[in-house]
């Protein structure tokens, strides 16, 4: 039986895959209101966990409005902040014979379509929160309120599914992502070097040219 055929991004997408980003040079952002549904709702949610009893007293209230927020938060980068921000989608899908696939998607090929700032507010957006909830989480056990500690532990399970869905994207299923994580870091550590060690030379370079016509 001929296995079934995954639907893939477009070429009509306005995205590229990630990495690309760095061919462009405009200031703006070219989807505001993207980048403001990415950061909403993890926010609201944040600031729910945080102040939510002083509005209500009620647990159960402010559980239940975190749990919303979560969700559309989850729903929202998932199905559409990654696509149009960095070019990168993640899913999952049932062939005929009833078989669970997941399928982590990067756009190659396609030049100067992603902001490399709005690529910046993606990633930054996607790995800052959850490391806020891990801190919340231990604060939670510390004080041993377990309540507390099921809605940090939704939010992780919420958050970590998207951050671990969209670095598969990014560095693909060929290594392990711990071991492409950190061969992104050492790639960009020694980029970074590299341009130090560069740049200021350059300037003293012309002015040797200078003195030598």
């Amino acid at each position: 039986m001929a296995s079934a055929k995954v639907p893939l991004l477009t070429d009509t997408d306005d995205t590229i895959g990630f990495g690309e980003e760095e061919n462009i040079n405009s200031s703006s952002y070219r989807h505001p209101y993207v980048i403001f549904f990415h950061l909403i709702f993890r926010s609201v949610a944040l600031i729910t966990y945080l102040f939510g009893t002083f509005v209500s007293n009620s647990f159960i209230a402010v559980f239940v409005t975190l749990i919303l927020l979560l969700s559309m938060d989850f729903w929202t980068v998932k199905n559409i902040t990654g696509r149009l921000l960095v070019g990168l989608r993640w899913w999952n899908y049932v062939d005929d014979s009833g078989k669970s696939h997941w399928v982590y998607e990067s756009r190659k090929g396609t030049q100067n379509r992603v902001h490399p700032q709005e690529a910046r507010v993606f990633w930054l957006g996607l790995t800052v929160f959850p490391l806020l909830w891990v801190l919340f989480f231990i604060i939670g056990a510390l004080g041993l309120s377990f309540k507390w500690m099921l809605v940090t532990t939704i939010a992780l399970l919420l958050h970590g599914a998207n951050l671990y869905g969209y670095v598969k994207c990014r560095f693909g299923s060929e290594k392990s992502v711990s071991s492409n994580v950190t061969d992104f870091f050492r790639s960009q550590v020694i980029k970074n070097v590299t341009d130090i060690m560069i740049k200021p030379a350059q300037p003293a370079n012309a002015a040797n040219a200078i003195g030598v016509v």
